[in-house]
């Protein structure tokens, strides 16, 4: 056994052989200058940030055009046009944050003095007790007018009734983060310098007191937020023109119109397939009430780890014995399950993964309405088609390999990849029969629309067509989930962190690489297992880049996004 690799130690022969391109120095260090920048300019919306990260794009761009293209390798030139694509994401990013400040400067005129302490702390400029207390003064005392104003404002003064809920959510969200920023830049100085301290203690707590209530009135005056309750779904559309933009970016030649067409037909294709196991299961077509039936089938409480833990052996049994993907032993080792606590279940009530499954299940803590919602909404049948999801070869795969092989072109990391390689691997199991129960196939048609659902949903609100309330309705309507579920669902794609592509990059990227192992697998060019190990050790892109590597296509220096993939889909079910 001496000199054979372990599940502690790859084969050294393979990490001599790792690759990168001639392009891995320019685009790790355009990686660390633009991190270490971003900790020192971290004030989303302040104008140093935005001047600095304007002249920091411009003069990469320069220097990216500056490089002799056709002289470089063919993944070399993947990775010029990959750097110059997060680029002009990044760039289109931050003209997008400054229209939406622009938007609510109006309701923000004291930011730009809370953003200029920071920045002068941020400077080692000397501090200066007095005028620090004149600002701080200034803050309070203009943050409390805008209250007064919002509060009861003068007979015919209309100004109030014309800010949007948008407006006032999202002016609220950066009134919080303001709030943030000035208790951080007080603490810094207060007790460490006694003349600051002597100057600003009272009229900082003004400020302090000032910022807390202008965020509750902002809220429950205009966004209609009452205590006790979940704060309302607001969201931000952010219309045609970016979401084309954000395509672009993403590497697909095509409308929203065109992406709510291809989701339309995958989710009938979900009903129909629903129908057929619900006859199976004595329903007739009736498959909510399959459903409903699948619904019920929860484990006693304390066994869901158990449950998970087995489904995702299940996975990898299955995937090793049909030579599906080269899994590495420490991948395999160091995989771990933890809790979601109750508060996070409101926004994450089904599984999160990575190195660490994170499963969401009732606490006794819970109100036993919200233990039904969460027992039915992680049931075992549903399980069975997501734990791998999020595992192997899901999400802790991807992360594993990620940083492993090709580690700079995280850099170019998309949901499309990431939820896009993992929702594939769903319609990978399903094609070739992983689901032998109808149960279960339930389950996996339930996700399987979802993702089209999403799709549906979430660009008929960033183009402006439906509001929050109606995407909950359709999700209860055409997928079959719970009211509470299907809340949390829209709540986290509309009032998270989300971009607003990321629930869109499940399907999509899934049917990108589906659409590729057709041609890829299925046209007799590679095997399974050589095919995934391709996408899993050549870095995460946009999925149309993985393409170009994989089949070396043509690259040039303003290569576009080109790639009909929908127009090769084999059938949704497979063969």
């Amino acid at each position: 056994m001496q000199g054979k690799p372990s599940v502690y130690a790859p084969d050294a022969k393979l990490l001599l052989a790792e690759r990168g391109t001639e392009m891995r120095g320019v685009v790790e260090r355009y990686t660390a200058d633009r991190m270490v920048l971003q900790r020192r300019y971290p004030q989303q919306y302040s104008a140093p940030q935005r001047e600095v990260f304007t002249k920091f794009y411009d003069a990469w761009l320069a220097q990216l055009n500056a490089v002799d293209f056709d002289q470089l390798s063919h993944g070399a030139k993947a990775d010029h046009i990959l750097l110059r694509n997060s680029i002009a994401e990044a760039q289109e990013e931050l003209r997008r944050d400054t229209k939406v400040y622009g938007e609510i400067a109006a309701l923000l005129p004291f930011g730009d003095s809370i953003f200029a302490l920071e920045d002068a702390r941020r400077r080692m400029e000397t501090v200066d007790g007095p005028r620090s207390a004149r600002t701080l003064a200034f803050i309070g005392k203009t943050v409390n007018a805008l209250r007064t104003k919002i509060e009861g404002p003068p007979k015919g003064d209309s100004s109030v009734a014309k800010i949007s809920k948008v407006a006032a959510y999202r002016a609220a969200e950066v009134t919080a983060s303001l709030r943030t920023l000035l208790r951080s830049w007080h603490q810094f100085y207060n007790g460490y310098d006694p003349l600051f301290s002597w100057w600003t203690g009272a009229p900082y707590r003004s400020a302090d007191s000032a910022l807390t209530n202008y965020q509750r009135v902002l809220r429950e005056k205009i966004v209609g937020w009452k205590r006790g309750e979940d704060e309302p779904i607001v969201g931000l559309p952010i219309g045609r023109a970016a979401i084309e933009t954000s395509l672009k970016h993403e590497m697909l030649p095509y409308s929203p119109e065109d992406l709510i067409a291809i989701a339309q037909k995958e989710l009938d294709w979900g009903e129909s397939e629903m129908k057929k196991a619900a006859r199976e299961m004595g329903f007739g077509d009736d498959w909510k009430a399959a459903m409903e039936k699948v619904k019920q089938t929860a484990v006693p409480p304390g066994e869901q780890v158990n449950l998970v833990r087995d489904l995702e052996f299940e996975a990898v049994a299955w995937l090793n014995a049909r030579d599906m993907i080269t899994i590495p032993p420490l991948a395999q080792e160091v995989w771990r399950i933890e809790m979601i606590s109750p508060e996070r279940q409101k926004t994450s009530p089904f599984f999160l993964g990575g190195e660490v499954l994170q499963v969401a299940y009732p606490t006794d803590s819970m109100t036993d309405e919200d233990k039904l919602m969460a027992m039915r909404g992680n049931n075992p049948h549903f399980s069975h088609a997501t734990v791998f999801h999020e595992m192997i070869p899901g999400h802790h795969m991807q992360g594993f390999m990620t940083s492993r092989y090709y580690p700079y072109r995280r850099e170019f990391g998309t949901p499309f990849w990431n939820e896009g390689g993992a929702f594939y691997w769903e319609t990978i199991l399903w094609d070739n029969g992983f689901h032998s129960k109808p149960e279960d196939r339930i389950g996996a048609l339930f996700w399987r629309m979802h993702r089209a659902a999403r799709i549906i949903f979430s660009l008929n609100f960033h183009l402006g067509n439906w509001t929050p309330q109606q995407c909950i309705d359709f999700l209860v309507a055409r997928v079959g989930h719970e009211t509470a579920n299907a809340t949390a669902e829209v709540r986290r794609s509309f009032n998270g962190s989300y971009g607003p592509l990321y629930q869109v990059a499940y399907m999509m990227g899934g049917l990108q690489f589906r659409a590729l192992h057709h041609e890829v697998v299925d046209g007799g060019t590679m095997t399974n297992r050589q095919f995934h190990d391709f996408i899993y050790t050549h870095g995460t892109m946009p999925v149309e880049m993985v393409r170009a590597l994989m089949l070396q296509r043509p690259l040039t220096r303003d290569y576009a996004t080109q790639w009909k993939f929908a127009a090769t889909l084999p059938p949704p079910g497979g063969k």
